[in-house]
């Protein structure tokens, strides 16, 4: 896996050349584009910096602990070293998914369950924007749909990183969520003290940067306005100013109801509808790589079950990756980064078996 580095180094020094030059920065998508790019072959380029002195380092201490006892007693610590930075940059060769630095909107929508679904799917939501803050991201709702009882029959909120680096991106950590979140709990409505099971389906979707990187036609659209409802369907405004959109090529429907004007409205839609092509590309680039779409756990689907949140217990369980802890309280207060990296080790695992790399 190794020989390939030569080639990114290659890239990274051209990169460095290009980003100094003032031309490409009057372009802001091209700029942006590159700079991720830089970022994550920076990543690349220290950590062989520093496999690489560490190999000279271990070479050269093993020539002078012949003539010095003392050197020959810093060998074991030198291999160590070199075994994490051979293993770090092992991983970091990893083909990465080409959306991983992007920010992403993100979808919750309650399922079976009624108005316990939807208060599940509010507390889906807070847990991400608690996360989201623990991370220094910025987070906006688009759209909110809320229930009779609170939460949310459906909400869609986009959340903005701070960082080019690819391996911080936004993407990069949620895109495992998408799935049925299944909760097992004492609804505030049952007399009895019975433990109910309910869920609310979550989805990810990697967020466009400029419009014009995802061009759609005019001629492929399909628009409607109607008057946006409130909760039990009573009509909140007496303008036509919901909107939804339909993409006939594709058959994605995006509707918007949240802002009071129908040009508002409309952005919005198309903001989220460019997000779900985008999406809608990238799965179908995976169905053709056979392995690329077996080493991956996450799912664009919100039918595959993939955790279940346990109140009585204080139990969070991922089904994919067999995480299980008896925290849920602090998992839903924003600490997720453990269940998290649970998705990202096994995804990292399962991408290097399919390539058969093992870094020698």
């Amino acid at each position: 896996m190794f020989e390939s580095v030569k080639g990114l180094l290659d890239e990274h020094a051209e990169l460095q050349i290009r980003l100094s030059d003032p031309a490409v920065h009057a372009d802001a998508s091209l700029a942006k584009k590159l700079g991720r790019r830089y970022a994550e072959l920076t990543g690349i380029a220290d950590a062989h910096r520093r496999y690489t002195q560490l190999t000279e380092d271990l070479e050269a201490t093993r020539e002078l602990a012949a003539e010095d006892a003392e050197l020959a007693s810093e060998i074991p610590q030198l291999e160590a070293d070199l075994e994490q930075a051979q293993e770090k940059l092992r991983r970091l060769l990893i083909p990465r998914d080409p959306n991983d630095a992007r920010d992403v909107i993100l979808e919750v929508k309650g399922g079976e369950g009624g108005d316990e679904a939807a208060l599940f799917a509010g507390d889906l939501l807070r847990m991400y924007e608690r996360y989201a803050n623990t991370r220094g991201w910025k987070t906006e709702i688009i759209s909110a749909t809320e229930s009779d009882q609170g939460g949310y029959k459906d909400v869609q909120m986009a959340i903005h990183g701070k960082s080019n680096d690819p391996a911080q991106g936004v993407y990069a950590s949620l895109k495992f969520e998408g799935g049925v979140h299944r909760v097992q709990r004492v609804p505030v409505t049952e007399s009895q003290g019975r433990i109910h099971t309910s869920a609310a389906g979550v989805l990810v979707l990697p967020e466009v940067d400029e419009p014009e990187e995802m061009e759609i036609h005019q001629n492929d659209l399909k628009i409607d306005v109607y008057r946006s409802s409130g909760p039990g369907g009573q009509s909140v405004n007496t303008t036509d100013s919901a909107v939804r959109i339909t993409h006939l090529p594709t058959g994605i429907v995006v509707a918007m109801q949240n802002e009071k004007s129908q040009l508002q409205n409309r952005e919005a839609a198309m903001r989220v509808l460019r997000s779900r092509l985008l999406a809608h590309q990238q799965e179908q680039i995976d169905a053709e790589n056979a392995e690329q779409r077996k080493s991956q756990i996450r799912t664009m689907d919100r039918s595959e079950r993939i955790r279940t949140y346990n109140f009585p217990e204080n139990r969070i369980a991922d089904h994919r990756t067999g995480y299980k802890a008896y925290n849920l309280d602090q998992v839903l207060n924003g600490d997720l980064q453990a269940v998290i990296q649970s998705c990202i080790d096994a995804d990292e695992a399962s991408r290097l078996e399919a390539i058969g790399g093992t870094g020698e």
